[in-house]
């Protein structure tokens, strides 16, 4: 019998999707259903849990959802909704296998600005608690329940459907939740000001809401985005174990214990994407984007050695990319490719032009800095190096761009291998982490 932790991870989606789907109420079904696990919490270690707890949760759920709208009718002088109850209570813990995608698509719809969806699908479909959202993404708990009341606001202001459309539109709203997976998933890889180089439990949590969506719907198991998406995230998290050192400190790719990195879970990805390799005129164009990104990942990660890594099919791979999506932070990581394969100067001048669109970030200066040292302009690069050092706000990046310039004679290009932020604008990806 699972514990109650357990049940939650596994079954708070479901079981939410299948409320909303029979009250069409979200604050009724997610207030009942929290209800109903704080319920499970004070019964289960006294009485012991139940049989099917998913059955206990739903009745309890159900029950609080009567009682709600019993008041709701009462204070609006109708008549208290028995028939409803009886209805409800008869009811069995099934639903047609849609409903986890419809509660998906509510809380990613385009209405919502990316990450405010992110934040209300990582509440809705995961289940994860309001302050370990806030956590995850670096805001204050009351921060992020203001923000996650407006974006509840919003759906039912928009009038967004509980719905599944039909399948010439399912396509694009499938795209944007893949975007929207990505956003969280790229929040635990770059997560900005602070002391953590990544948040494994929040990238983490991103996979598992890819693999739900997958495993719960015909059309999100083969939808190309989803498929290229879960490749590339699972290839990026086997290398989770190597990325820090026991200090917390962080471990540039080529400086990696390669012993660590989850080969099962490579293996799994490369499965994943090859049905997808070869069809890019087919495919949306958030779908070739994570094809690629996912192929320069597995670049990566089948190199038997950081020096037999084969730059030149990277720098390829990213100039399509960059072709694809006009992102400046995928031509900073061409740059560094390029750098890799043909030398520091040919790097260098793909980062001329960048400063406007990546102005802010410290990135840019970073790996400026990087192949200035290696071209032998020592003064320049401890320009560079200083404009990073005052921009950076992640406590263990700033700590390696301290150690870069203490170790300033042996330095070296950072190899870009990290996944490319959705907003480019806004959030940059240090390359090669």
């Amino acid at each position: 019998m699972p514990d109650l932790e357990t049940v939650w991870r596994e079954e708070w989606g479901r079981l939410l999707a299948l409320l909303l789907a029979q009250t069409r109420r979200l604050d009724l079904a997610e207030d009942a259903l929290a209800d109903a696990f704080e319920a499970a919490a004070r019964r289960w270690p006294i009485d012991g849990p139940p049989e099917s707890p998913a059955a206990w949760l739903v009745t309890v759920a159900r029950r609080r959802i009567v009682d709600r709208q019993r008041a709701e009718a009462i204070a609006a002088r109708k008549m208290p909704l028995i028939a409803v109850e009886e209805q409800q209570r008869e009811s069995t813990v099934s639903d047609d296998g849609h409903d986890l995608l419809r509660l998906v698509l509510l809380a990613a719809h385009p209405a919502l600005a990316p990450e405010a969806g992110a934040a209300l699908t990582l509440r809705l479909v995961l289940g994860v608690a309001t302050a370990d959202i806030a956590r995850l993404f670096l805001v204050s708990e009351p921060t992020m329940a203001a923000r996650l009341t407006r974006a509840r606001k919003k759906v039912v202001a928009a009038g967004v459907p509980f719905a599944i459309p039909e399948p010439e539109v399912l396509a694009s709203r499938l795209d944007t939740v893949a975007l929207v997976a990505y956003l969280a998933f790229t929040a635990g890889y770059a997560p900005g000001s602070g002391p953590d180089v990544v948040r494994i439990d929040l990238a983490g949590e991103a996979i598992r809401l890819v693999e739900l969506v997958r495993t719960n719907d015909v059309a999100a198991e083969r939808n190309p985005a989803l498929v290229g998406l879960h490749a590339l995230m699972v290839l990026q998290h086997s290398r989770r174990f190597a990325r820090t050192s026991a200090d917390g400190s962080l471990v540039l790719l080529d400086d990696q214990d390669r012993r660590l990195w989850r080969f099962d879970e490579i293996d799994r990805a490369l499965h994943l994407m090859t049905p997808l390799i070869g069809r890019s005129s087919t495919l949306s164009a958030v779908a070739q984007s994570f094809l690629l990104q996912a192929m320069i990942a597995a670049v990566h990660a089948t190199a038997p050695t950081a020096a037999d890594t084969d730059w030149v099919r990277i720098a390829a791979l990213y100039a399509e990319l960059e072709a694809l999506t006009g992102s400046p932070v995928v031509r900073l990581n061409r740059a560094v490719a390029v750098a890799q394969a043909q030398g520091p100067a040919v790097g260098l001048g793909i980062l001329d032009g960048l400063d406007d669109e990546l102005g802010g970030s410290h990135r840019l200066p970073a790996v400026r800095a990087e192949l200035l040292a290696r071209a032998g302009r020592s003064e320049e690069a401890l320009t560079a190096y200083s404009l990073a050092i005052e921009r950076c706000d992640n406590a263990p990046e700033r700590a390696a761009l301290l150690k870069r310039v203490q170790a300033f004679g042996s330095c070296h290009v950072d190899p870009g291998s990290g996944p490319i932020p959705v907003d480019v604008a806004s959030a940059t990806q240090f390359p090669g982490s």
